[in-house]
C-alpha cells in the first residue's frame, strides 16, 4: 500500500508546496517549498495562521515512535510531498507536540537501535534553533511575564523561534524582541498548553469557533502570568494569532 493511500480523510494534513505560496489570510508570501493547509475558505495557510506552529516534525522511518508520538499527542498532522516521478502525495512524517514525541521517545528507551535514532533527531531539532537568539527571546519573555511557571519562558521560545515558514519567533518585530511579538508567542503557547485548544482542532472545529470557547481561559492564563493588558488589548492579540 503506498504512503498516499495509507492517509485517513478525517486526519489533519500539511502540504510541503511545490510552487510559489502566498498565505491567504496573513498575506505573507512563504516562498518555494512552504509547509502549508489548504482550506477551501482561503487557499494555502502558513502554519501560524492554522494554528500548528508550534507542532515539531518527527519523519517517517520508525513506525513505534510515530505510532506512540500520535496517540500522545492532542494535535497531529500528516505532512505531505507531491512526487513527480509517482505522480501521487507521498507521506513525509507527522508534525506532533514536542512534549508527545518526548514522551514516546521514552516509551521507545527499551527498543534496539531507538538511543541512535532519538540522538540524530535530537542534533536536527537542535539545529533549527539560534542559541543565542533563544536566550534572549526566553529573557524577554520572562521580562514581560514574571510569573510564568519556571522554565516555560525556554519552552516558548523554542517553539515560537523554530525555522519553519510562519513561525512567530521568526518574525522582523520578534528578531527585535518587540513585546507585542513576544506576547504573541505567549498567547499562542498558553493556548495550546493551557487549555483545550488542540483537542478542538484535532475533532475538526473551525479555529474561529474553537478560539472563542478557549478565549476566557487565554485571558484568564495571561493575567495570571503578568500580561499587564487590559481587554481590548487581549481581544486584539487573540485575533490576530
Amino acid at each position: 500500500m503506498s504512503d498516499s493511500k495509507k492517509t485517513s480523510d478525517n486526519e489533519l494534513k500539511v502540504f510541503i508546496s511545490s510552487r510559489e505560496s502566498k498565505c491567504g489570510e496573513c498575506g505573507h508570501s512563504l516562498g518555494f517549498h512552504a509547509w502549508i493547509v489548504l482550506k477551501e475558505d482561503k487557499g494555502a495557510l502558513c502554519l501560524t495562521c492554522a494554528d500548528m506552529d508550534h507542532l515539531v516534525f518527527l519523519p517517517s522511518g520508525d513506525m513505534a515512535l510515530t505510532r506512540r508520538s500520535k496517540k500522545h499527542s492532542r494535535l497531529s498532522a500528516v505532512v505531505l510531498k507531491w512526487s513527480r516521478s509517482r505522480r501521487r502525495y507521498e507521506r513525509q512524517g507527522l508534525l506532533v507536540e514536542n512534549e508527545a514525541l518526548e514522551k514516546a521517545e521514552k516509551e521507545c528507551d527499551a527498543d534496539a537501535g531507538q538511543r541512535e535514532i532519538r540522538q540524530a533527531q535530537s542534533a536536527i531539532r537542535s539545529n533549527e534553533l539560534d542559541k543565542k537568539y533563544l536566550n534572549d527571546f526566553s529573557a524577554r519573555i520572562r521580562e514581560l511575564f514574571p510569573n510564568c511557571p519556571k522554565g516555560r519562558e525556554k519552552e516558548i521560545a523554542a517553539h515560537a523561534c523554530r525555522k519553519y515558514s510562519g513561525r512567530v519567533g521568526r518574525s522582523a518585530n520578534a528578531k527585535e524582541l518587540d513585546g507585542e511579538a513576544v506576547k504573541l508567542a505567549v498567547i499562542a503557547h498558553i493556548r495550546h498548553v493551557e487549555t483545550d485548544y488542540d483537542k478542538l482542532l484535532s475533532g475538526m472545529l473551525e479555529k474561529s469557533e474553537a478560539r472563542r470557547i478557549v478565549y476566557e481561559k487565554v485571558g484568564q492564563v495571561l493575567k495570571a502570568w503578568g500580561s499587564g493588558g487590559g481587554n481590548h488589548e487581549l481581544a486584539t492579540d487573540l485575533h490576530r494569532l
